[in-house]
């Protein structure tokens, strides 16, 4: 702002906050100034009233406007970065609501205009609707629109009256909330026409645009800071390299371009998470339909039944779901497998009519896969449900010799030499580091708890009633055509390997991920196929099933809704690192320099270098762990005189190798806490003049 803009807004405020200071307005603007949900509601009850879908309308419309304002407002206020009046100006009357976040703009007076722009238009939808309405409602209408307004424009100028926002940062407020329940608004007319004209995309559109604006919005304000390998891979993406020690570089690279636009941020990092989901969903809508097409009478709506199905059955499964905000390579990985795993339908479906027409798809394929091998290894199980497809399909061995499936091969392979050429100049460690994983060194060891707990795993991150039907509708829909047995080939053995190695080792929940892909498809076209002929019961356990998945995954976004205790709640371990990298921050600008941070896990070290006040170069000692990326980069061996802050979890004392190292180490326990819980409790050390120390040479991968 300008100087004369801001010494009127700066008048302003003053003539507002002291000038019309009185007794009413010290009691009640502190009352109304976050009473705008009460009150909005008592409109929404009106029109449930009147009619009950269109309250459902609106509660829908006003939820998508108000994620929509509060996302931008956020996005704004970190652009502005304007302090609150409080912050800068004395003698002000601050009566609540001291904000830990920016000024401008104000996301009450955003979010209470949006809501209301919404329920006004509901309002008139309603009156237009019903000739009906009687004189005395059509009178109501009319005051609770002009009721709307007094709420926004009383909570808009609360803000100001209590001290927590200037004039300015209210009127943009309105202004965006004005905008964003239009554009919902608009929306919403044009969607209305869509869905005449076909009604199943565009309930696909609506809740893929809804989903990815809440994720964003969620991303933004919500309770998770980076989990440990987001931090971990935005680490690798400040280095850029052919491969790293543990996956491709492929995640390194996208992290890189999402940090380009949006700068060492959690937007920057998880956004490009936000459309992985989305393109996933769309991929699988378009193959389940394709599909279905096959067997279906034609002009019928079951096609699109059934892409529409599986589509939302990707956004809603737990385990799938976490990945539309989380940016692990799980991410892109789901994306990657299932254009796989369409571009490899479309190459053989009209085998042997259009062989060779399809020699486009199949290299497609193969840079699909190819890419989906430096995303995440497990991409390579796609070669053996490939191969188990085309040997047991009588009519499709023939491919085996033809150019098409070999050409895919190839051009695989070749996507795949970065990390071969990486591997070469690093000993082989990836390769090593996969057969630590697998536990090859532990030989056959059988352990039966290690399989029910990796069923039990499956049953919690896919639900109970999907896994099941998942599991029937595979076998089922083998027996009829080569498509179901195609999706059958790429499920099925791929939980048999896990579920067999469980018997051997740990498997981890996400392992299996891949074979859910075709899972979605069959159990999508079984749906639609057998609904007819479904038992009511057998309904009821469907529609339970998805809502199942749909409590879970709402659990897992706002686990405090349910005070789920902390050794259940798998978000945990994505809380509590800002307020470490705040706290690392304060010690680190009272630390003489030279100095340099480190830890004795790659989780902290990571951690602490995205949350530490800018982004500083950590470390990570070995102490005796498995091997990691931090052990293939420089080192801080030979800082010899430098300081250093040395973070562990858990309340313990300093190793005494560390302490060799430094002439002097302080320690303190700093415990992060969510109100009355303890998240995680840090040993944070102090140490002066570090005497240097050996590098321990890697023997665990």
């Amino acid at each position: 702002m300008s100087g004369i803009e801001n010494l009127l807004d700066h008048k302003l405020f003053f003539f507002i906050n002291r000038s019309l200071s009185n007794p009413f307005f010290d009691s009640f603007m502190p009352f109304i100034t976050d009473r705008a949900l009460p009150l909005l509601l008592t409109v929404v009850f009106f029109i449930f009233w009147q009619d009950r879908r269109k309250a459902l309308l609106a509660i829908i419309l006003s939820l998508s406007a108000l994620a929509l304002s509060d996302g931008l407002s956020n996005i704004l206020k970190h652009y502005f970065e304007r302090p609150r009046p409080f912050v800068n100006l004395t003698d002000i009357m601050v009566l609540a609501g001291r904000g830990k976040s920016f000024s401008m703009p104000s996301a009450h007076a955003a979010n209470t205009t949006s809501v209301a722009t919404v329920l006004i238009y509901m309002l008139s939808r309603l009156r237009s609707a019903r000739a009906s309405l009687s004189s005395s409602a059509s009178s109501l209408v009319t005051i609770l629109s002009g009721y709307l307004v007094v709420v926004a424009s009383t909570i808009a100028f609360s803000r100001v009256y209590i001290g927590v926002h200037y004039p300015s940062d209210v009127i943009a407020g309105m202004a965006i909330g004005i905008l964003t329940g239009l554009f919902i608004i608009l929306v919403f007319a044009k969607t209305e026409k869509f869905y005449r004209i076909a009604p199943y995309p565009t309930v696909l559109g609506v809740v893929l645009l809804v989903m990815s604006l809440f994720r964003i919005y969620y991303i933004f304000v919500g309770p998770l800071d980076l989990s440990p390998d987001e931090a971990q891979y935005w680490d690798w993406s400040r280095r850029l390299d052919l491969s790293y020690y543990s996956k491709g570089p492929a995640i390194a690279y996208i992290i890189a371009m999402g940090k380009t636009f949006l700068g060492n941020t959690e937007i920057g990092i998880r956004l490009p998470a936000v459309f992985f989901s989305l393109f996933s969903s769309l991929v699988l809508y378009q193959m389940s339909r394709d599909m279905m097409k096959r067997e279906a009478p034609k002009g019928s709506g079951a096609p699109e039944a059934a892409g529409l199905l599986s589509a939302l059955m990707i956004q809603i499964v737990p385990l799938f779901s976490t990945y539309g905000i989380v940016m692990t390579i799980d991410s892109p990985f789901i994306f990657v497998w299932s254009l796989s795993l369409y571009l490899f339908y479309l190459a053989q479906k009209d085998w042997p009519e259009a062989g060779k027409a399809r020699l486009l798809y199949w290299a497609l394929a193969g840079l699909t896969v190819g890419i989906g091998l430096l995303v995440k290894y497990t991409m390579s199980f796609f070669y053996l449900s490939a191969f188990l497809y085309l040997i047991t399909d009588r009519k499709r061995r023939g491919l085996l010799v033809h150019p098409g499936p070999w050409l895919s091969f190839l051009i695989s392979l070749l996507c795949f030499v970065p990390v071969l050429i990486w591997n070469s100049q690093h000993n082989w460690v990836t390769f090593l580091h996969t057969a630590g994983q697998a536990h090859l060194a532990d030989g056959m060891k059988i352990t039966i708890g290690r399989f029910f707990e990796f069923i039990g795993s499956q049953l919690g991150v896919v639900s109970p009633v999907f896994f099941v039907f998942i599991l029937i509708s595979l076998f089922v829909l083998r027996k009829k055509n080569s498509d179901g047995s195609l999706l059958f080939w790429f499920s099925i053995p791929i939980l048999l390997f896990f579920s067999l190695k469980s018997l051997q080792g740990k498997v981890q929940a996400n392992w299996a991920l891949p074979a859910y892909i075709a899972g979605f498809i069959s159990l999508s076209i079984y749906t639609v196929k057998y609904w007819q002929g479904f038992r009511k019961s057998v309904r009821a356990l469907l529609v339970a099933g998805a809502l199942i998945s749909i409590a879970i995954s709402a659990v897992a976004h706002y686990p405090s809704a349910i005070n789920l205790p902390l050794k259940m709640d798998p978000t945990a371990r994505l809380r509590g690192w800002e307020e470490l990298g705040r706290e690392v921050s304060k010690i680190a600008d009272r630390m003489p320099s030279p100095y340099f941070i480190f830890s004795d896990k790659y989780q902290v070290t990571s951690e602490l270098a995205f949350y530490v006040d800018g982004n500083p170069t950590t470390y990570n000692v070995n102490l005796g762990r498995r091997m990691n990326q931090y052990d293939l980069w420089p080192g801080f061996y030979d800082l010899k005189g430098y300081n250093a802050i040395f973070v562990m979890t858990g309340d313990k004392a300093l190793p005494e190798k560390i302490g060799r190292a430094f002439e002097r180490c302080d320690r303190r326990l700093y415990t992060v806490r969510e109100e009355t819980r303890v998240l995680r409790d840090y040993s944070i050390f102090e140490c002066y003049g570090f005497k240097g120390m050996e590098r321990k040479a890697a023997d665990n991968f």
